[in-house]
């Protein structure tokens, strides 16, 4: 099991060890991404629309994006046409609505090294449709091989020489003594973020594992679909005429309720005519899952409420959920975790290499 799933757990660990730090890279390399803090309130979203659509003329913007008081506003671009998608971010001062930079991420062409990092990650360089299973099976092989490798590392009794075994590495050994210590040990030490890690990755391969996850940690409960409140289109007369946008009005009224915000993100075009506004509220910086859902009809500007729409009210079951992404690449824990994530991504990357080297020596004593 370990040879057949070897490779691909090598792939999705290395690039993981990469896609950690992908956030704090990114701010390293692209300073637009950041402007100087101003005594100012942020204008409003059709500010920054009327901005970006300047630099992108004729498209449809997909998303707009606030970031804390010090992070650069950015509305996307988002396409699929002939079969390839693309992806453009124009990227403002919050402060002023000032165009910064213009960034295309996907299409045309463009490489961008994270994308190819999280394609990799996700689905091998594959169509989604064929390597996201591949992914997905052979991430649940390695889920056995470590509930397998803990049988084999258990030792049959923990005198001092047992102890030094499945504890420590004999560094100053032959090769492939040392070799066996750190498939081993290392295997041990890092068993149980393997196993959370390994966990979380499945929730994104496969429907029934996400389903049946929410099942057991919800007490029996079947996990909803995703859907969100309707607009009432008997007041569509509302708002005809009105100077203010229905997105400015419901952003004013998302920021009463939430001074100290973090970030925010929105969907600017409405496709349906009962579609609701909905602004997303993040609490804090650098993390996703601690977030508050806005919902408003687009005519009245009525506030709609859903099950779970706040994080610090939601059932254990839909805050484990919002959970997932941040628990698998360690930001949930901030710079720590994710150092962490780092490493244990680095070790499940050797296990496969290290592994295969036991096989390939296996009938051979090992030598002290």
């Amino acid at each position: 099991m370990g040879l057949i799933s070897g490779i691909v757990v090598f792939i999705v660990s290395i690039t993981g060890c990469f896609y950690a730090f992908q956030q704090e890279i990114k701010d390293y390399l692209e300073p637009w991404r950041f402007v100087e803090v101003q005594d100012e309130e942020f204008v409003p979203p059709s500010q920054l629309l009327d901005t970006a659509k300047v630099y992108m003329p004729n498209q449809k913007p997909t998303g707009l994006t606030y970031s804390d008081k010090e992070g650069a506003a950015a509305v996307g671009f988002s396409s699929f046409e002939n079969g390839k998608r693309s992806f453009t971010a124009v990227f403002m001062n919050p402060y002023t609505g000032e165009f910064l930079r213009k960034q295309q991420m996907l299409g045309n062409g463009e490489f961008d090294f994270f994308r190819f990092i999280i394609d990799g990650h996700r689905a091998l360089w594959l169509p989604y449709d064929i390597g996201r299973p591949i992914v997905g099976v052979c991430t649940l092989i390695f889920v056995l091989l470590l509930i397998s490798g803990l049988v084999m590392w258990w030792p049959k009794n923990f005198k001092k020489a047992n102890f030094n075994k499945s504890f420590k590495i004999k560094w100053k050994a032959k090769f492939k003594r040392v070799n066996y210590d750190l498939h081993n040990v290392l295997g041990f030490y890092s068993l149980i973020l393997a196993f959370v890690l390994a966990i979380t990755g499945l929730v994104w391969s496969f429907h029934w594992f996400e389903d049946g996850l929410y099942y057991i940690t919800s007490g029996g409960e079947s996990k909803p679909e995703h859907h969100h409140p309707h607009s009432d289109i008997s007041q569509k007369d509302l708002v005809e005429n009105d100077t203010i946008s229905p997105l400015d009005r419901a952003w004013y009224k998302t920021l009463a309720q939430e001074p100290e915000v973090q970030g925010m993100y929105m969907t600017p075009i409405l496709e349906d005519e009962d579609d609701a506004i909905e602004i997303v509220a993040y609490q804090d910086h650098g993390s996703f899952y601690n977030k508050n859902e806005y919902y408003f009809d687009r005519y009245t500007l009525e506030e709609l409420r859903m099950k779970g729409d706040r994080y610090a009210e939601a059932d254990f079951a839909d805050q484990l959920s919002s959970l997932n992404y941040d628990i698998h690449i360690g930001a949930v824990f901030g710079f720590p975790g994710k150092l962490l994530a780092f490493f244990i991504s680095l070790i499940c990357a050797s296990l496969p290499v290290t592994g295969f080297l036991v096989w390939w020596n296996k009938g051979r004593k090992l030598k002290p």
